[in-house]
């Protein structure tokens, strides 16, 4: 990983973890902490032939490790996100995309502090 990317606000950037990816909007790098402040938009499982994509729009920002991220291809990010653009939101759903999110977030920190052992 380049350790001092260049990205820019309004970027889409992922995270990956096992076989999912996360994908955010840039809204600001932290250099002074080495941080991202990020807007999710995707949760993207790759695990089956068809990618399952969960709407992640209305989940709260993130703060992570500038380190830690991939700038997204343009190709990658715009099939995504066309998935769920064109839908309308399902409050039902939305629950649990959050709590795929977090789960997202607690498997990404637990790999994150094992690489540090």
């Amino acid at each position: 990983m380049d350790n001092n990317p260049n990205f820019q606000s309004g970027q889409i950037l992922y995270l990956e973890c096992e076989c999912s990816r996360l994908y955010t909007e840039l809204i600001q790098v932290v250099v002074s902490r080495q941080l991202c402040w990020v807007r999710p938009l995707l949760l993207v499982n790759l695990t089956q032939e068809i990618p399952l994509v969960n709407d992640l729009r209305d989940a709260n920002d993130i703060l992570w490790s500038i380190n830690s991220f991939y700038a997204a291809l343009d190709t990658d990010a715009i099939e995504f996100l066309s998935q769920v653009i064109i839908k309308q939101p399902k409050p039902e759903l939305e629950g649990i995309a959050k709590q795929q999110l977090n789960q997202f977030i607690q498997k990404l920190w637990q790999s994150s502090q094992a690489k540090l052992t």
